[in-house]
């Protein structure tokens, strides 16, 4: 029992900071099915009860990662300053952004302390990031679409950061939106351009291609939440992250791609769709426009449900955390 105690331990060295991304994937579930009640009149518990699992989820990775630091902090050193895998560090703060709006209908003081913090903490990442690209020359084929996460994420802090009662705060809104919009695009380029003229990359990161949607999909939630309103502007973002997801999802998403723990990477994303979708319904009130945000929160919640079960299996079987 206790040979068994110092084995999980010491698998720890091997807990991924992407693991978060799980966090996120849910969370923007829960949000989704928030956001579907009203359109669909879908029960308010399947948002609560996958809320509730997000919650518990960062609080265990939360635990995990810091021990891990601990006891293993060459690791996390390494993590940090890769130049691809130190994106990731940029999930933590989102999903404590994502987590303020999960919870703000249950406590709208807990909900205003972590979007604070997520916001702070998410800026503070997406420098240090930043900084750190630009004090070294890169090698191009480190673009992949981790390199997105640091700028989607100060995106995120406008689309949690709505209905908080602070005027101040819509300054914070905008400048988190100025920083993520332009950072999003010169990266998205970037990172076409690297896929474009180099070799594929690696098949344990395919899945973040999905990423790829996310700027379009969080940029139309936060534009759209500062203007509080659907312009022609906010529905080419729609659109466009739309059409990207319709190219992506056939070369991510086949029999030949083994599940990896990575595939957390895609759940956020797709997240962010199925919410904007929702969004756009709302307002164009189209019968077309609910179909098909109908259909994403039922691709957001397939998949979601899947990788979980997955995750879950490998968790039981001692096999989640390998080198």
């Amino acid at each position: 029992m206790r040979r068994a105690f110092k084995n999980r331990i010491k698998n720890l060295q091997f807990l991924p900071v992407s693991l978060f991304g799980s966090v996120m994937g849910i969370a923007g579930l829960s949000l989704s099915w928030r956001a579907a009640s009203p359109l669909f009149g879908a029960p308010m518990i399947i948002s609560t009860i996958t809320g509730v699992t997000a919650i518990v989820i960062f609080a265990v990775l939360t635990v995990a990662y810091i021990i891990k630091t601990y006891l293993f902090r060459a690791k996390t050193s390494e993590e940090f300053h890769h130049p691809v895998v130190g994106n990731f560090f940029g999930t933590i703060p989102i999903s404590v952004l994502l987590l303020s709006a999960v919870i703000r209908p249950w406590h709208a003081g807990a909900s205003l302390a972590l979007w604070l913090t997520g916001a702070v903490l998410t800026n503070a990442v997406a420098y240090m990031i930043i900084t750190r690209l630009m004090k070294n020359k890169q090698d191009l084929l480190h673009a992949t679409p981790a390199w997105l996460i640091p700028g989607v994420g100060t995106l995120d802090v406008a689309v949690t950061g709505t209905g908080l009662p602070y005027n101040w705060m819509m300054e914070i809104n905008i400048f988190s939106f100025a920083v993520g919009s332009v950072l999003a695009l010169v990266f998205f380029v970037l990172i076409i351009s690297r896929l474009m003229h180099h070799d594929p990359m690696p098949e344990r990161m395919t899945p973040s291609l999905i990423i790829l949607i996310a700027p379009f999909a969080v940029g139309f939630l936060a534009f759209t939440n500062l203007i509080r309103d659907v312009n022609l502007f906010a529905s080419v973002l729609f659109y466009f992250g739309i059409f990207l997801f319709l190219v992506l999802f056939t070369k991510v998403f086949h029999r030949n791609l083994p599940f990896m723990i990575t595939w957390w990477a895609v759940g956020f994303p797709i997240a962010a769709i199925s919410n904007a979708s929702l969004r756009y319904a709302a307002y164009a009130n189209s019968w077309y426009s609910t179909v098909l945000a109908g259909i994403m929160l039922g691709i957001l919640s397939l998949l979601v449900l899947y990788i979980f079960i997955r995750s879950s299996f490998l968790l039981v079987k001692g096999r989640l955390l390998q080198a």
